[in-house]
């Protein structure tokens, strides 16, 4: 399926951006810089094709080029272009992934930070969210909307944030993060937000919240920022933003659109974007709602042979004027993630069910089509990049992993994080340990220009460092804070002895405690906790075992090491 329809692109539309799939014709849909191929460059990799990877890395190094006098999304130049470009340059520069390529020099890098530096000028407002469009070349529009979406403001964080810790430059993670600051700054009282919102005067334009359209992975980016980058800071966020919407948005085993600020019903719609929800909450460990609202999403799936882009609750009946299905990939990312969770063949049989309905009802001569109409099955003349980024890759996860897994994700050197684009983003020393503070000889630890004395006051406790390690205890002093603090711009990565992990860190407990002291928000932040888990690591097993709990202040404050758990669920 997928080299049926990258070859079909390569052949007919490469270079413009995507595939005309029954007529067989290119089209510039974005920016004209190739955007399906930058799209398909990790699942090439996933896939093993060496040849076709090194080739694509080579011809994108010389040919792209940024300095162009076009105007593009933020949202979707992050999440396909910037994404493409740094997931495809981690697994190019990494002999350790088996893919590298010999004659690769950063070009890929370079050409990330050329692009994330042309989209900076759309982060000047004074919310510190974005605007949604920037020109490559003259940067934000006299006339540009100052209205943008919740979820193009708030999913920018994972791919501004690996950019910061591969080019040691933290603008780029500093603006997404006032980004969603910014965002959940203007929370309601609920701790619900809304659709849209206006960049300059930080008002709501749109109060519909919900868990879809124009939102859906801003949640996704909070709990995922935590996973990739151990900022608790988003851990917090999350636990207050998915409590609020388990309580006021979860109709079980659906989802419905209320007011940010009553509560009050707006929408019973489920929406196709809906459908990472379940996939989002097997990474958070609630796993039980999520195997419900999968079951509901999918008997849609089986009735049609597709989502539509809207299902009306109330009627029971595809929404008037929703009635397309533009390959998406979310149904079969969640089916995936419930999968890796539980081993349950059901979703094996929902993902064989997927590609029967991708097979017999989209596919079309040069690749894969768009189904304008669900019920009867119309195709249409369009293939979206993510339609080999992610709809693929999923199911091609899925089935591999059923049939005992030997790809980069899953027996790979690292852990993976998946943007919302579906790239690949590893959790190495370089990106997820840069805050930490290792206690292990050959650790990456975080730098400031230190004195001589320093040095060798850091040298005198190498010996202390490996006995700690090698005891399996950690110091509970305070680790100084002088070279460890904020990232700046003079910051780098060296190999040496850092001050010690916490016993969380070393033994992967996760911590999802609340540091509100508020007796007003008391009811709020059990709410927020009530479908939240607890998640301990057996490492003498290789088991893990999950209790839920509600977790109050007194508490003890624990984090979750990602890279020393072997068990992602």
């Amino acid at each position: 399926m997928f080299y049926h329809a990258f070859n079909g692109y390569m052949k007919h539309a490469f270079p413009l951006d995507e595939l005309r799939p029954l007529s067989c014709e290119g089209e510039d849909s974005l920016g004209g810089y190739a955007l399906t191929l930058i799209d398909s460059l990790d699942t090439l990799a996933l896939l093993g094709d060496r040849e076709q990877f090194a080739a694509s890395v080579e011809w994108i190094g010389k040919n792209l080029r940024f300095d162009i006098n076009k105007t593009v999304s933020i949202f979707e130049t992050t999440i396909r272009v910037l994404g493409g470009l740094l997931s495809a340059h981690l697994i190019a520069s990494d002999h350790t992934t088996g893919m590298k390529v010999a004659s690769y020099e950063n070009q890929l890098l370079d050409l990330a930070e050329d692009l994330a530096r042309r989209l900076l000028p759309a982060f000047d407002t004074p919310t510190g969210i974005p605007f949604g469009s920037v020109n490559l070349l003259y940067g934000v529009d006299e006339h540009e909307s100052k209205i943008t979406s919740t979820a193009g403001g708030g999913t920018l964080t994972l791919e501004f944030g690996v950019l910061s810790r591969l080019t040691d430059d933290p603008i780029f993670e500093q603006v997404t993060k006032n980004a969603v600051r910014g965002l959940w700054a203007r929370r309601s009282k609920l701790n619900l937000v809304g659709a849209h919102i206006n960049v300059f005067t930080g008002e709501w334009t749109q109060k519909d919240a919900g868990i879809g359209t124009s939102i859906d992975s801003f949640y996704e980016y909070l709990l995922k920022a935590y996973l990739l980058f151990g900022d608790e800071e988003y851990l917090f966020i999350f636990q207050e933003a998915y409590g609020a919407a388990m309580h006021y948005l979860f109709n079980d085993p659906w989802y419905v659109e209320v007011n940010m600020d009553s509560a009050a019903l707006v929408w019973p719609l489920f929406n196709s974007l809906q459908a990472f929800w379940p996939g989002l909450q097997v990474l958070a460990g609630d796993i039980d709602p999520a195997i419900r609202t999968h079951t509901a999403f999918f008997s849609v799936w089986k009735r049609y042979g597709f989502t539509p882009e809207g299902f009306n609750l109330a009627t029971l009946s595809v929404q008037h004027g929703q009635k397309s299905y533009p390959l998406r990939p979310e149904l079969i990312e969640s089916t995936y993630w419930l999968y890796k969770a539980t081993r349950n063949p059901r979703y094996l049989d929902a993902g064989r069910d997927m590609v029967a309905s991708l097979q017999y009802g989209a596919r079309c001569p040069c690749g894969y089509c768009h189904i304008s109409d669900v019920e009867f099955h119309k195709q249409e003349d369009h293939m979206e990049s993510f339609f080999l980024a992610e709809t693929v890759k999923y199911l091609w996860l899925l089935f591999d992993l059923a049939a005992g897994p030997d790809n980069l994700v899953e027996n790979g050197p690292y852990k993976y994080v998946f943007s919302t684009e579906g790239h690949l983003l590893p959790a190495t020393p370089q990106i997820s340990l840069v805050r930490e503070h290792c206690s292990y000889l050959g650790a990456f630890c975080k730098s400031s220009v230190e004195s001589e004395s320093d040095a060798r006051n850091n040298a005198t406790s190498v010996e202390e460092a490996k006995h700690s390690f090698s005891e399996g205890t950690t110091s509970t002093e305070t680790p100084p804070s002088s070279d460890f603090d904020e990232l700046t711009s003079t910051t780098g990565l060296i190999r040496g002895v850092c001050p010690g992990l916490t016993h969380g860190q070393k033994f992967g407990i996760i911590y999802i405690g609340s540091t509100s002291t508020d007796d007003e928000s008391v009811t709020e932040r059990e709410a927020a906790q009530r479908h939240l888990t607890v998640v301990v690591t057996d490492h003498n097993s290789g088991h893990s075992t999950s209790d839920e709990k509600n977790v109050d202040n007194s508490q003890e404050h624990r984090e979750e090491d990602v890279m020393n758990d072997p068990h992602p669920i």
